[in-house]
């Protein structure tokens, strides 16, 4: 349901840079519990991925998801590295490095290292430790994108 629900904001997306929607719509649309247009927005569409998502709560309320376009490279990666942090998890950075990788802002060879060099297992440390070094890692990948 979760993968049907996303294919159609995607659906809408392509077609527009914004789409607002209304919670209780989506869910009858799809005869679903409003819970999971939540669940599909929370996961599908966040900032590592490209989109920003606003809301407004209340019976006139709305959500709206706007697909992010930034004007340059440079500006891309400093909104990323802002975005990352000190700390991040596995999941964030990855879906950073597949969301460059689908904007053809990194090879299929360079993505993979990158996330190689990020898994819990390859950083053998503690979760809170891992994610401030993942961060690190990942800014650093980031910011030497600049000097190709």
């Amino acid at each position: 349901m979760s993968d049907i629900i996303e294919s159609y904001l995607k659906k809408v997306l392509g077609q527009s840079d914004q789409v607002e929607i209304r919670r209780s719509e989506m869910a009858d649309l799809f005869n679903c519990v409003p819970s999971q247009i939540n669940y599909v927005i929370n996961t599908r569409f966040t900032v590592q991925k490209g989109y920003l998502v606003e809301s407004k709560r209340g019976g006139g309320g709305y959500i709206r998801i706007i697909k992010v376009k930034l004007l340059d490279e440079s500006e891309m990666l400093d909104t990323i590295i802002e975005i990352v942090g000190n700390s991040i998890s596995q999941n964030d950075a990855f879906s950073i490095v597949q969301k460059l990788y689908e904007d053809d802002f990194l090879n299929k060879r360079e993505a993979v290292l990158i996330m190689a060099a990020m898994d819990k297992v390859v950083l053998g440390l503690d979760n809170k430790t891992a994610k401030e070094v993942r961060a690190r890692i990942l800014k650093s990948c980031l910011n030497n994108l600049r000097y190709e």
